[in-house]
C-alpha cells in the first residue's frame, strides 16, 4: 500500500487594510492631543502677547513749568486719553530721577535752540524706543534739533537690554524640564526628601545660567550673588509645582507646566514689552506672575542698584510655597491610592471615594 505525503497548507495571511484599523485612530488621537495642544497655546500666547503691543498709559513728562507746560502736557493728554498719562516736572535733574526710580518711561524738555528726549533703556528698551516716535514728531513741528539722553544705559555687552529676559527663559526651561524628570524619579520617596532633591536641583540650574548670563556674557553686571539666589528660588517655585501636579496630571503635566511658565509666563514678564505695552490679558498677569517678579527684581539689582524689590521677593516666595502645598497634597492624594489598592490594608469609606473622585 503506497502512502502519498500530504503537504501542509499554510496559514492564510491577512492582507494589509487599505483603512487602518480603530485601534490606530483611537492611540494617534491619544499621543497627539498633547502636540496639538502646545502648537494651539503657543501660537494663540505668543501672537496674542506680542503680534500688535499698543500703549496704555504709558507715564510720560514735560520739563517746565508755567501755564505753556501745563497747556502742552494737557494737549497730549486729550490727544491719546488712553495710551498715555502726562504730568510735568520742573526740571530735567527731577525727571532724570523718576527715570532712574522707573516711575517714568520718557520725558521731554524743549529749550530755544534744541529739544531733549529723556529715556532709560535700562527699563525697557522697547518702551524708550515708542516714546521716541512720540515725541519725534512734535519736535519735527517745533522746527528743533532732537537730543536723545538715555539716563540708565543697558551695558555694552547686553546691546538690546533683554540678556536678563532670555536668562530667565533658560530658567524657566530648566526649571520645568528638571521638574518633569524628578517627579518621575522621587514618586516613591519621601516628602522631606522630595523638597530637598527640588532645592539641589533648583540651585544647580540657577548657578548654570548666572555663570552663563554672568561670567561668560558679562550680563548681570554685578550682584551675581544675590541674582543667583533669588533665580534659585523663581526654579525652585517652579521645579516644586511640577512635582507637586504630576500624582494629579500624570502625563498631562508636561502641557500644564508649557502653559503655565512659557506661554503665559514668558509672554507676561515685561521681558519684550512692558506693562503698559501689552495687551491687557498679559499686563494682569504681569501683577502677579513669577516670572514678571522675578525679572523686576533682577532688574533692580543690575540696572538701578538700591531700588527696593521686596514685593517682587514676596511674589516669589508665595509661588515656591504652593509649589510645597501641591507636593504635600500630591503625597496624600499618592497615599490614598496605594492604600485602596493594597489589599491588606483596610481603606475607609472616605479614602475610597477620595481616590475614586480624583
Amino acid at each position: 500500500m503506497s502512502t502519498h505525503r500530504i503537504a501542509p497548507v499554510p496559514p492564510a495571511l491577512d492582507r494589509p487594510r487599505f483603512w487602518p484599523a480603530l485601534g490606530f485612530w483611537k492611540s494617534l488621537g491619544s499621543h497627539i492631543l498633547i502636540p496639538l495642544f502646545l502648537a494651539a497655546g503657543m501660537a494663540l500666547a505668543y501672537l496674542g502677547a506680542f503680534h500688535a503691543p499698543a500703549p496704555h498709559d504709558i507715564p510720560v513728562a514735560i520739563v517746565g513749568e508755567g501755564p505753556a507746560a501745563q497747556v502742552f502736557a494737557q494737549t497730549l493728554n486729550d490727544k491719546a486719553p488712553s495710551e498715555l498719562d502726562v504730568t510735568t516736572v520742573k526740571t530735567a535733574a527731577a525727571a532724570k530721577q523718576l527715570l532712574s526710580d522707573q516711575k517714568l518711561a520718557a520725558a521731554y524738555e524743549v529749550q530755544p535752540t534744541h529739544a531733549t528726549i529723556y529715556v532709560s533703556t535700562a527699563s525697557s528698551e522697547t518702551e524708550s524706543s515708542a516714546a521716541e516716535k512720540l515725541f519725534l514728531p512734535i519736535a519735527y513741528q517745533q522746527h528743533l534739533p532732537v537730543t536723545i539722553d538715555d539716563v540708565r544705559p543697558v551695558p555694552a555687552d547686553d546691546g538690546t537690554g533683554q540678556g536678563l529676559f532670555f536668562l530667565m527663559v533658560a530658567l524657566s526651561v530648566g526649571g520645568y524640564s528638571s521638574a518633569i524628570a524628578l517627579a518621575a524619579v522621587t514618586a516613591r520617596l519621601a516628602v522631606g526628601w522630595r523638597i530637598a532633591v527640588s532645592a539641589v536641583t533648583a540651585l544647580v540650574v540657577a548657578g548654570i545660567g548666572s555663570v552663563v548670563a554672568g561670567p561668560v556674557f558679562h550680563v548681570l553686571n554685578g550682584n551675581e550673588w544675590s541674582i543667583w539666589l533669588l533665580a534659585s528660588l523663581y526654579t525652585f517655585g517652579i521645579i516644586t509645582i511640577g512635582v507637586g501636579l504630576h500624582p494629579f496630571l500624570g502625563r498631562w503635566t508636561t502641557p500644564a507646566l508649557t502653559l503655565l511658565f512659557v506661554m503665559l509666563n514668558v509672554t507676561s514678564c515685561g521681558g519684550i514689552f512692558p506693562q503698559d505695552l501689552q495687551p491687557a490679558f498679559f499686563a494682569g498677569l504681569n501683577t502677579f506672575w513669577n516670572g514678571a517678579a522675578w525679572l523686576d527684581a533682577v532688574r533692580a539689582l543690575t540696572y538701578f542698584p538700591g531700588q527696593e524689590f521686596g514685593f517682587d521677593g514676596l511674589r516669589l516666595a508665595l509661588w515656591a510655597t504652593a509649589g510645597l502645598g501641591l507636593i504635600g497634597l500630591g503625597h496624600l492624594l499618592t497615599v490614598r491610592r496605594r492604600r485602596a489598592a493594597d489589599d491588606t490594608v483596610a481603606a475607609t469609606a472616605a479614602e475610597e471615594a477620595a481616590v475614586v473622585a480624583a
